[in-house]
């Protein structure tokens, strides 16, 4: 085997030997994972996989050891009614959980929906006062256009009037007509 050169202690060639640190806070034991996560940034690093809900086992559909009332049990009998037991309240406690759980995320979607319809309702009363202000202000525009058109020359208006009467004798129609409002 071949010997580092630094250390003369035989390993690896191309390998130097790293100090040995220990973590004294979880926060210096994540930087140090980190550390070496990144020495090597090209090898892929390891996601765990989400643990899995526990589900207690079901129930047995046929119980062929049933206990009975009478006074013949003998003293092993005790730990397995006891077993039996406390594997009964754990199902009813994971199906308690599990039904809270429901309840919780249905409370969370019925909330999730009456906040969104009520920003559609705030929207749109919102949009609806906008269109009205938008409206007025366009009204208020065209009553001073009127007023400005009417205090203008009588002869200007009757050559717009000219020109329409002309532009009804062509053979089609436009459906506007350039320059008016």
């Amino acid at each position: 085997m071949a010997a580092n050169a630094k250390t003369g202690k035989p390993g690896k060639p191309g390998k130097e030997s790293q100090p040995l640190i220990i973590a004294k806070t979880p926060a210096e034991e994540q930087r140090l994972k980190l550390e070496r996560l990144m020495r090597n940034p090209d090898k892929p690093a390891p996601i765990p996989e989400r643990p899995k809900d526990w589900n207690p086992r079901a129930p047995p559909e046929f119980v062929r050891d049933v206990m009975g009332s009478s006074a013949g049990a003998g003293s092993g009998e005790f730990h397995v009614y006891r077993h039996l037991r406390r594997r009964e309240y754990q199902r009813q406690d994971h199906l308690d959980r599990m039904s809270d759980r429901q309840k919780l995320d249905d409370d969370y979607l019925d909330k999730v929906k009456e906040n969104q319809q009520a920003a559609l309702d705030r929207t749109s009363k919102r949009r609806k006062k906008r269109e009205k202000l938008k409206q007025k202000k366009q009204m208020a525009k065209k009553a001073k256009q009127d007023k400005t058109e009417g205090s203008e020359d009588s002869s200007s208006s009757s050559d717009k009037e000219a020109e329409v009467e002309e532009a009804d004798d062509d053979a089609e129609v436009p459906s506007f007509v350039m320059g008016k409002k």
